[in-house]
């Protein structure tokens, strides 16, 4: 089958929308069981996961078939380009199978120096943030906008987001307490839309541990593309993973990251 060559973007759009559309039939829905992948915790999986990422699989084979995928759910398929797409379709099922509106699917094509185009979308609300050197926009149900991180503050007028305690150990948890007793507000759980609001310029930190690739890879390209900065805890590249500071500018991440680094 022959297609016209769409750009990046558009195909980008075109898994978000197709994710979308496989994902949302389940939110919310009386019933829905979640598989545990964790013999020790509790790292839930839907039917959802699966098959949001199976509809952007099916996207990318018929756009994109000589780049590789990595996904959470289905693996590493390896590619001729030098380029991946980097999936993870429902970031927050724990939130997914709670009912909160807080998940999102996260899209990154990435080459071997990290994410150069990538999307957080939020289906349920209908908000996708999108990040790369050319664009860094939100469309949602208030129309287009653009994405600017918040200006430079001290720390002690930060608002603080987190996933801890429920990732992470409890050391990586004292470090990010070190950090948030100097905020002035901390929220927690939000998961992959706790990026999408420090891009959108409503929060200046986000700082979490125990990250998979998949995981950051799209909230790093939406977060440099509107401004801001997103390392590992040491300062160094975070997009494989691990522990992640995102901050609206460099001031406040090196004033975070100095308490940090300690840990």
């Amino acid at each position: 089958m022959t297609f016209a060559k769409l750009t990046d973007l558009e195909v980008l759009d075109k898994m978000a929308d197709a994710a979308r559309a496989a994902i949302l039939p389940f939110f919310r829905q009386a019933g829905l069981t979640a598989e545990n992948k964790l013999e020790a915790g509790f790292d839930p999986v839907t039917v959802a996961d699966r098959a949001g990422e199976l509809a952007m699989r099916a996207i990318l084979a018929d756009h994109r078939p000589e780049d590789g995928i990595w996904g959470e759910e289905f693996g590493q398929t390896r590619g001729q380009s030098g380029r991946t797409w980097v999936l993870d379709p429902i970031d927050g099922t724990r939130g997914f199978i709670s009912g909160t509106p807080t998940w999102g699917v996260l899209i990154a094509l990435s080459d071997d120096t990290g994410p150069i185009l990538g999307a957080i979308d939020q289906p349920y609300i209908g908000e996708r943030f999108v990040g790369s050197p050319e664009v860094a926009r939100m469309t949602g149900p208030m129309g287009i906008q653009n994405l600017t991180t918040r200006s430079a503050a001290p720390l002690s007028q930060a608002i603080v987001f987190t996933t801890f305690p429920e990732v992470g150990t409890a050391d990586e948890g004292a470090a990010f307490h070190a950090v948030a007793r100097h905020a002035k507000l901390t929220r927690y759980g939000m998961d992959c839309y706790a990026y999408a609001l420090l891009a959108s310029g409503q929060v200046d930190l986000v700082i979490e541990a125990g990250l998979n690739a998949y995981d950051i890879q799209g909230p790093i390209a939406v977060v440099q593309a509107a401004g801001g900065i997103v390392t590992d805890w040491q300062g160094s590249p975070a997009h494989m993973g691990g522990r992640a500071i995102a901050a609206a500018n460099p001031e406040i991440h090196a004033e975070a990251l100095e308490i940090l680094k300690s840990y």
